[in-house]
């Protein structure tokens, strides 16, 4: 502010006399403010442009709208919370007059004064776009950010602003827009495509989902939020041979993770690989011993085998002993007693075979 320099060029042609007088002690006392910071001189400066202001003529001169703009753009930032009296809110006014210096193509002459003005601008709709973040109106934040972008200003702090603003505000269309413009900038960042997948989830396809993802996962291929997040969505697609391609990455940046492991077992499972699926499984009940899904699975995969070889004795050991212990750990689950029940069928346990069966019977008698 100190080293702004004000090029007004007062031009009897065009101003009244008085508005000249007004214009030149305004902008004299707006140059003091600058200099000095004190807030009379900026007071000072308010009066000579207001009372510069009058006539039809003077309300279209480019000095007089530059002086209104740089005195109320100030003013914006100085009186912050208000304490002096307005007939319209001093962002307003100075918008009003750079609206009409923009027109008139101002900034060809006053390059440093425009520039001036739309910064202050900018902290000004800021600060009350953070008042009304803090009381969760989304709504009015939203719009400051966009006043604030139809300033010019086009930095990805902004862009970041909108993108989560709009979405919040459930203005989906132009929310994936700004993230689209994020995730195309020169520096993205990982949370761009993860919060833009969250964005494609409430207003967009699945497709949209698992493009934006792929494309973070490519960009950022040691990041496990987009990793992981990835691998949920193939998991809910039903996408098991798209797992095979992640899970290995996935598991090496969190080996013991239980809910990876599972994944990868059943992932591998539905590739037919039981010898891989197995030794996932069995990961899981190394991490975790009392893990249901990894017991009933490793359970109903030797139960499966025992049906080809009924008198191997090591399968049928392992058989019960997951189909018991998925049991014990939910005793009313009737995957796990249906399971009991055709094992036990296959051994012909016909004292168990009816236990399991009175109890199944008693579940699911509607």
């Amino acid at each position: 502010m100190k080293n702004l320099l004000i090029s007004l060029i007062i031009s009897a042609s065009s101003l009244t006399v008085a508005a000249q007088s007004n214009l030149k002690e305004g902008s004299n006392s707006f140059a003091l403010y600058t200099k000095t910071g004190e807030f009379k001189n900026l007071e000072n400066a308010r009066k000579f442009a207001d009372a510069a202001f009058k006539t039809k003529k003077d309300s279209a001169s480019v000095n007089i709208n530059l002086l209104r703009a740089l005195v109320y753009s100030a003013l914006a930032v100085a009186d912050s919370t208000r304490q002096q009296q307005y007939k319209q809110d001093p962002i307003d006014e100075a918008i009003g007059s750079l609206k009409l210096l923009d027109a008139k193509k101002a900034r060809r002459d006053f390059p440093a004064e425009m520039d001036y003005v739309r910064q202050n601008l900018a902290g000004a709709i800021s600060y009350k776009g953070a008042l009304a973040l803090k009381e969760d109106k989304f709504d009015s934040a939203y719009k400051s950010y966009l006043r604030i972008d139809s300033l010019g200003f086009k930095n990805n702090d902004l862009k970041y602003n909108l993108a989560v603003l709009s979405g919040k505000n459930k203005d989906y269309m132009n929310s994936i827009k700004y993230y689209d413009e994020l995730i195309k900038s020169e520096n993205p960042k990982p949370n761009y495509f993860l919060e833009l997948a969250h964005i494609y989830e409430l207003g967009g396809t699945k497709q949209d989902v698992l493009n934006v993802l792929e494309k973070g996962r490519a960009i950022f291929p040691e990041n496990k939020q987009i990793l992981f997040r990835l691998i949920d969505v193939y998991s809910a697609n039903g996408s098991y041979d798209a797992i095979l391609n992640v899970i290995t990455d996935a598991i090496r940046l969190e080996p013991e993770n239980v809910g990876l492991n599972y994944i990868a077992g059943y992932s591998y499972e539905n590739a037919n690989d039981l010898k891989k699926a197995k030794e996932y499984y069995n990961n899981v009940l190394r991490l975790d011993p009392n893990n249901y899904e990894s017991n009933l699975a490793l359970g109903l995969i030797n139960l499966e085998a025992l049906l080809k070889e009924p008198t191997n004795q090591d399968i049928q050991d392992l058989a019960i002993e997951h189909l018991l212990k998925a049991n014990e750990i939910k005793p009313y689950d009737v995957n796990a007693l249906k399971a009991l029940a055709k094992y036990y069928t296959l051994i012909d346990d016909v004292s168990q075979l009816d236990r399991v069966n009175l109890l199944l019977n008693q579940l699911t008698v509607k």
